[in-house]
């Protein structure tokens, strides 16, 4: 009965040229499914008006841009002014992904830390949440969360979460939220969907990361945004929910972080 449920995939990729041949009717099948909202991330910000485009063209359809962490030494640094500046478009409604990628590209961490900051001034100028991108660099991931909120509050989701239960500790900690990928349906995640268990309902996410991680029965194929219900579902199994209760939270969830795309109305 998912065509009675209404859920957002807070984060997917409908700018990759997988989907180039049939994109309407990809986001078609996942408002059927009942994701009635979709978070395009663009990762390079020279993208941006594929991206924008995209958004414009699908009401269901947000965006946020980045310079994501492993194309850090092949773009240009963002600048707080550029990102500041796509914000005034009315759908966007996010800042990232940004984070850090030491699995492998670890010889520009220093570039990624740098990057990272810069993202998440223009997080706290804008009001907009952060998405972070984090693998096998839990330690300088939670040190400069923690030390850019000293500096001044900001609003956060790590996406995607796949870390040690220390980092999704210090991203709680701080108030931030964890979003639930296929990567947590894989049969082999228990001590993952543990980690997202010990976490307040209340800071989770759903999102597919489309193409990529699909989760079952899909594993192993191309990803895309109306698999959200298969992970969400794994979800509400995860937190001993009904799985109508934590489609609600989940949409509840986004609503308060996202609240640029909660305000315009597309899931009623």
């Amino acid at each position: 009965m998912t065509e009675q449920i209404q859920i957002t995939d807070s984060h997917c990729h409908l700018d990759f040229d997988t989907f180039d041949e049939e994109r309407g009717d990809i986001i078609a099948r996942a408002v059927e499914a009942g994701v009635t909202r979709m978070v395009t991330i663009c990762t390079k910000l020279r993208l941006v008006p594929h991206v924008q485009a995209i958004a414009e063209a699908h009401p269901e359809v947000f965006f946020a841009a980045g310079t994501h962490p492993m194309s850090v030494a092949d773009e240009p640094m963002a600048t707080v002014e550029e990102l500041v500046e796509l914000a005034r478009h009315p759908k966007f409604v996010g800042i990232g992904e940004t984070g850090l990628d030491y699995h492998y590209t670890a010889e520009s961490a220093a570039a990624q830390q740098q990057s990272l900051r810069v993202h998440i001034e223009a997080a706290r100028r804008t009001g907009l949440p952060l998405i972070i991108h984090a693998r096998d660099a839990d330690e300088d991931m939670a040190r400069i969360l923690r030390e850019e909120h000293e500096q001044g509050a900001y609003d956060c989701v790590m996406h995607c979460f796949s870390s040690s239960a220390d980092l999704a500790k210090a991203a709680l900690d701080l108030g931030f939220y964890l979003s639930m990928s296929g990567i947590a349906a894989f049969p082999k995640s228990k001590e993952l969907r543990e980690i997202f268990a010990a976490a307040p309902v209340e800071r989770i996410l759903v999102e597919t990361d489309a193409p990529y991680l699909a989760p079952p029965p899909y594993r192993g194929k191309r990803n895309e945004p109306a698999y959200t219900v298969h992970t969400a579902k794994v979800g509400a199994e995860t937190f001993g929910m009904e799985w109508v209760d934590f489609a609600a939270q989940t949409q509840a969830n986004f609503d308060r972080l996202f609240a640029k795309a909660a305000g315009q109305g597309v899931a009623n």
